[in-house]
């Protein structure tokens, strides 16, 4: 079975994780305690991946990471 591809915010994901020099169980935990929600490895790679984009999550992760979102700028 093929690997899926990382989608455009997969990627910011892992670059900002190497910027910062921490592992994706750390992101995973940050997570947990900023949402209260439940978050592990399978529901980041389906983040990573476009096949999942629940806005509360992923709002956590852009704000933990410091990314931004590009998609409200565009019109």
């Amino acid at each position: 079975m093929a690997k899926k591809q990382l989608c455009q915010l997969g990627k910011e994901i892992n670059h900002a994780l190497v910027d910062i020099n921490q592992p994706k169980e750390w992101l995973i935990e940050q997570v947990r305690q900023d949402t209260g929600k439940y978050f592990d490895r399978s529901y980041l790679h389906k983040i990573e991946t476009g096949e999942l984009s629940t806005p509360g999550i992923v709002s956590s992760i852009r704000k933990i990471l410091c990314i931004e979102d590009n998609t409200k700028n565009v019109q």
